[in-house]
């Protein structure tokens, strides 16, 4: 069963090479996938210059460490980060809710599709 480290890595290392730290896992086999971070230590690595690879990136916006990064540096106080956050995971929950619920309605057609179409041919 696959799970990936993240971890912070000089960009002239190997890919399998050393790295500084590890600052999360990866589960892509886990339904959602699960995504364990350190949110601290990669916030640190970002404000130093660090940047992320286009997966983490995606992995690191899921987390909505992103967002709270942009509200911390335009000067938000802890009180409205916070409420901004829940509203952010509200919104979030909402919008899987959405894609599954679509998701279904997909399924659906295409069986009642497979079943006219075997109808079709008898």
């Amino acid at each position: 069963m696959p799970v990936y480290q993240i971890v912070v890595a000089d960009a002239r290392s190997p890919r399998d090479g050393k790295f500084l730290e590890v600052v999360g896992h990866y589960e892509p086999t886990t339904k959602p996938h699960t995504v364990s971070i350190n949110k601290d230590r990669i916030a640190y690595w970002m404000q130093t210059g660090a940047q992320p690879t286009t997966t983490v990136h995606s992995l690191i916006r899921t987390t909505g460490l992103l967002y709270e990064m942009r509200l911390k540096s335009m000067g938000r106080s802890d009180a409205e980060i916070s409420a901004e956050m829940e509203k952010w995971q509200e919104r979030q929950v909402a919008r899987r809710q959405k894609g599954l619920l679509v998701k279904s309605r997909r399924r659906a057609a295409k069986k009642a599709a497979e079943a006219t179409a075997a109808t079709a041919e008898d």
